[in-house]
């Protein structure tokens, strides 16, 4: 079997190594430290995924539970309540319940490298589509406030993102603007918090890619190779997902399959992927207001999407985890 090494400590590394591990491959894990994000929801289609990747665990044990979205999207929208079935769960206690037991070296150097972190490889380039960025900030709801909802709400030149926490706190996420100044523009969050501390450090939240996202004996997956705008909220589940798919194209390879043609399907799906989750974030920036940064933002999204192209045929599809030929 093949020796694999996986760079990386979120979901994507931890699915990979546990697939491949599970598959008889000699696996090790080098794990990077990054920055993690304080609180994420997990709708029902990724605890799905997580569950058919990592086993039927009681991984979401005592995690609050989400029931609906409160939205106002638009100038001057009138809020209006969905049904939205979710867990929140921060970054680093899904790490820490999905981490598997795989060694941390490899004797006799990789055959294969998953790459879920950086460094990447030399030749590989970031692009990016955007320029926003986003403060996590934790808050103290008011005791109105619905502990089962989520809140949402887009401002003239950025968006709100309440996730009640457990007790009375909470987390927001300020896109856009600080904090601060988008708190004193709304109409709908504001009135869900009693006070927020002070605002956490930024960091970027627009989407991008990497390119390439493969070559001869090495994948990337994960925030590594495609970050996502968190207000579409399918970043964890794209994460499984690379992971099954790259697991899927090295098992395909150790049996001799063509590994050109197993790289080109890797980038084709990763690139569909991206583009589907742009077209998402378009229809929310076309819509959710008329400010400059709003114009700036969408312009910077319809280039992704040219970028990304028409959708090539895919020659595999998979069968549980592993490719076959179409």
């Amino acid at each position: 079997m093949a020796n694999i090494l996986i760079r990386g400590q979120g979901v994507a590394a931890y699915g990979c190594a546990r697939l491949l591990t599970a598959a008889g491959f000699r696996t090790a894990l080098a794990e990077t430290g990054r920055p993690r994000i304080p609180a994420i929801l997990l709708g029902g289609t990724t605890q799905t995924l997580i569950r058919d990747v990592f086993g039927d665990h009681d991984w979401l044990r005592g995690q609050p539970q989400i029931s609906k979205r409160v939205v106002a999207w638009g100038p001057r929208a009138t809020p209006a309540t969905v049904p939205h079935f979710a867990v929140v769960v921060s970054e680093e206690t899904l790490a820490e319940r999905l981490r598997p037991q795989v060694p941390g070296t490899i004797e006799d150097g990789a055959d294969w490298t998953f790459y879920a972190s950086r460094p990447l490889p030399a030749d590989s380039a970031e692009l990016c589509f955007g320029t926003r960025r986003a403060q996590a900030v934790s808050v103290e709801l008011t005791p109105n406030c619905d502990r089962m909802a989520c809140w949402i709400e887009s401002l003239d030149h950025g968006w709100l993102f309440l996730i009640p926490g457990p007790g009375e706190t909470g987390w927001l996420l300020a896109v856009g603007d600080p904090a601060g100044p988008l708190l004193e523009e709304s109409r709908l969050v504001a009135r869900q918090i009693r006070c927020a501390s002070a605002a956490g450090s930024e960091f970027a939240v627009y989407p991008r890619i990497i390119d390439p996202v493969c070559g001869p004996g090495w994948l990337s997956g994960g925030t590594a190779a495609l970050a996502f705008d968190p207000l579409c909220g399918d970043g964890t589940g794209h994460a499984i997902r690379e992971a099954i798919l790259a697991a899927a194209v090295i098992r395909a390879a150790s049996t001799g399959a063509d590994v050109e043609s197993l790289l080109a399907h890797y980038r084709a799906r990763l690139v569909a992927g991206f583009k589907r989750h742009l077209l998402a974030c378009r229809e929310f920036y076309a819509t959710g207001g008329t400010s400059e940064w709003w114009a700036t933002e969408l312009r910077m999204i319809e280039e992704g999407i040219a970028w990304c192209g028409q959708e090539s045929a895919f020659r595999y599809q998979l069968r549980g985890f592993e490719l076959q030929l179409v």
